[in-house]
């Protein structure tokens, strides 16, 4: 029986490599005699002093500290906590090369994992100005001493990383974490321990819309104390709410809200299309670059007045609406039910007669669709970073639809999804990135695929 080879390196070696990639996590990768180690905060073609922390049979992790070659798009982190915290994983990196990286992304993905030998990639779509765009945020709270603070956990743990402004959000949304943490302070709220399970004190969670208004939802172990107090300090919001959650879970939300003050839903839009947000609303967090997105699905879509088409994974129906005036009809398809009504309430809200709405899985409805006089012209896909179900892209296959366009926030689940389609007579017709998310590794894509 064959040995296993050793790793050539140890856990606590010091190593100095040359970076030669990025991986889709933002880790530098390097090689030790063939081995994969992979470089927490170093960028491609840098040479840095490296510590490792982790060994694995087939691979390394080792965080660098010291950059002794620097990248020429390596920049200073505009973010404080940036190398503390597990939200962002680019600020070091200079914005024009994030948008070359995560094009590159994505063309790796369709080249090495779908097989494709030729993608018609168009360049990725950034942003005039790559900060502030977050319209939501979620912050769960910790002490620091006898204090209350908020803040984001700290990459693949639960150990609160605690800052006062977070530069990708909307500084209103900041500004209402640091009143819950005033109050929890002023009143002596005591902050929730999810070790002990005692506290009450947990997350408070903030929305704003294109049109100014704020969101804010307090979330307790158990009932709300100091009430009025936590008003007084968010006087001037729109709308207050407070979310019971007495469960030891990371979930955020419990079951039940509470409209303490205000309206009990906000309006936000997008283009020209209004939606309708409560606190357990889903819409994307870029209102500028989700228009963005939703006009490149338009346009790869090209439907013609006469044609039917399927919104798949609908949500609450952002798409479908969007969509809707080139078409004859649009039938959304979605398995939760409460985004089901959202999307039936939203398309009365915008005037928009020929959308239907199914709650169910897409790959129980699809069939059933193609049953229906004329059957389906076209498909448009967003599902969740998991991609799509074969059974879903079997139904696909099937149907009489000419066109797929496909809406993915996972590089390698679209590749291997594409692959698919095209392995059973579909084209890969036009590729474009856009970045939803500035300062991370993530990426969004519009793919278009046409049969034949």
């Amino acid at each position: 029986m064959a040995q296993k080879m050793r790793p050539p390196v140890e856990k606590n070696d010091d190593l100095v490599v040359t970076i030669e990639s990025l991986t889709n996590e933002g880790q530098g990768v390097a090689r030790v005699e063939g081995f994969a180690v992979f470089v927490i905060g170093a960028l491609a073609g840098e040479e840095v002093k490296a510590h490792v922390i982790k060994v694995q049979p087939t691979y390394a992790i080792a965080k660098a500290v010291e950059i002794l070659k620097p990248s020429p798009d390596r920049v200073r982190p505009a973010c404080p906590v940036f190398s503390q915290c597990g939200g962002c994983t680019l600020w070091h990196l200079s914005y024009p090369a994030q948008l070359r990286q995560k094009q590159q992304f994505v063309l790796d993905a369709l080249t090495r994992l779908g097989g494709f030998a030729s993608v018609p990639m168009q360049p990725i779509i950034g942003m005039d100005d790559p900060t502030r765009y977050r319209n939501k945020g979620s912050f769960p709270f910790g002490m620091v001493g006898n204090a209350a603070v908020f803040g984001f956990f700290a990459e693949r743990s639960h150990r609160l990383v605690p800052f006062s402004d977070c530069p990708i959000q909307d500084e209103r949304i900041v500004d209402a974490a640091r009143r819950v943490a005033a109050w929890a302070n002023a009143c002596g709220v005591p902050v929730y321990d999810e070790t002990t399970g005692e506290g009450q004190l947990r997350h408070v969670v903030a929305r704003t819309t294109a049109e100014g208004e704020l969101m804010v939802t307090v979330v307790t172990k158990g009932q709300l104390k100091k009430k009025d107090d936590l008003l007084s300090f968010m006087e001037d919001c729109d709308s207050v709410w407070h979310n019971e959650n007495p469960k030891q879970t990371n979930v955020v939300f419990g079951e039940k809200f509470t409209l303490l003050s205000g309206k009990p839903t906000l309006t936000e839009t997008i283009g020209d299309k209004r939606f309708s947000v409560s606190p357990q609303s889903f819409l994307q967090v870029n209102r500028v670059q989700t228009q963005t997105l939703y006009e490149t699905a338009r346009e790869f879509l090209a439907a013609k007045p006469n044609e039917t088409v399927v919104d798949a994974y609908c949500g609450v129906g952002t798409i479908s609406l969007f969509i809707a005036e080139n078409c004859a009809h649009v039938v959304g398809v979605e398995q939760v039910a409460p985004a089901i009504e959202d999307a039936k309430a939203n398309a009365k809200a915008n005037g928009v007669k020929n959308a239907e709405f199914i709650c169910g899985n897409v790959e129980d409805v699809l069939p059933r669709l193609l049953s229906r006089e004329g059957g389906v012209d076209a498909i448009v896909l967003d599902p969740p970073r998991k991609g799509c179900e074969e059974a879903a892209l079997e139904a696909i296959v099937k149907s009489t639809a000419s066109r797929v366009v496909y809406v993915s926030c996972n590089p390698a689940t679209l590749a291997r999804d594409c692959k698919y389609l095209s392995a059973h007579g579909f084209t890969l017709s036009a590729v474009r990135p856009v970045d939803m998310f500035p300062q991370t590794c993530h990426v969004e894509t519009v793919v278009a695929m046409v049969k034949g």
